[in-house]
């Protein structure tokens, strides 16, 4: 099953703002996400991965990449190698006894309100994660040349098919927990081909967690579409395809949502927060 905690961080949020200072840690809520530094994630390097690719892959700057990981520092990625990937660009500090978030956002420049919430909607603790300011997004975001936002429509399997799971807050059925589904679930049966929905180059294309046998492909005007739970993958990292080309066949490899085979699709676009989840209802058009 693919999650995705869904919040808006730069928002004005007068009431966390205000609540900055006041070290009471039982007002953090049930609403408020999970800290960045519980979100740190693995990824194992395959063959043909550079750090570039993989900072790509999760819009990640190569250096926020090597201080997380201080055997990158060279710059050279091994395959076989696990790394950690933070859930956005920044750096963790250690917190100096009795700072307060006021006095840590004035020195990295950034709002006292982004690193409450932030960190957990707690007090500073011994730890903290920064993110870095928007101006300094990783330049390897993928634009088009004159760097202007583009749309992409196609459609992923040969027949317009029925969603099981549409995009957006969710319900499970058996544990009634709320959750976010980051894309829409196509019923499709297993060994039905998968194709690009546009042009792009694949980033991933390989098992991923929960994703199961998972595609990457990204597009011009920073945007991104993502196969998931697939039988095979038959396209590599690096290569160029074109809309209609075949990745692959739907599967029910990784953790599906759905008992029912089907395509697990996403699309996302490039922010200073990763890659974020977007409707995929209006790119979807055969």
């Amino acid at each position: 099953m693919i999650y995705v905690r869904f919040f808006t961080i730069f928002n004005a949020l007068a009431l966390i703002s205000a609540l900055v200072d006041i070290s009471v840690a039982q007002n953090s809520s049930a609403n408020c996400p999970v800290p960045a530094l519980a979100r740190f994630g693995e990824h194992r390097v395959i063959r043909g991965e550079t750090l570039e690719s993989i900072a790509q892959r999760y819009n990640l700057t190569t250096k926020t990449i090597m201080n997380m990981n201080p055997g990158l520092r060279k710059g050279t990625v091994a395959a076989g190698t696990k790394i950690l990937i933070p859930p956005y660009n920044g750096i963790v500090i250690e917190v100096a006894r009795g700072q307060t978030w006021r006095q840590i956002a004035a020195k990295y420049q950034v709002r006292a309100d982004t690193l409450f919430e932030l960190n957990g909607c707690q007090p500073p603790s011994k730890l903290a994660f920064i993110p870095v300011r928007s101006s300094t997004i990783s330049p390897t975001s993928p634009t088009n040349t004159n760097n202007t936002p583009i749309n992409i429509t196609g459609y992923p399997l040969p027949q317009v098919a029925t969603v099981i799971l549409p995009y957006g807050w969710q319900i499970n059925a058996t544990t009634g927990e709320v959750f976010f589904h980051s894309g829409e679930d196509l019923l499709a049966s297993v060994g039905t081909d998968v194709q690009a929905i546009a042009p792009g180059t694949v980033a991933f294309a390989s098992e991923q967690g929960s994703y199961g046998n998972l595609i990457i492909i990204n597009h011009n005007g920073g945007l991104q579409s993502r196969y998931a739970q697939l039988e095979n993958v038959k396209v590599s990292v690096g290569q160029k395809v074109q809309q209609g080309d075949i990745l692959g066949t739907v599967g029910v490899t990784g953790k599906p949502t759905s008992t029912q085979p089907h395509l697990h699709f996403e699309i996302r676009s490039s922010s200073s927060l990763g890659w974020v989840a977007k409707d995929p209802k209006s790119y979807l058009k055969k």
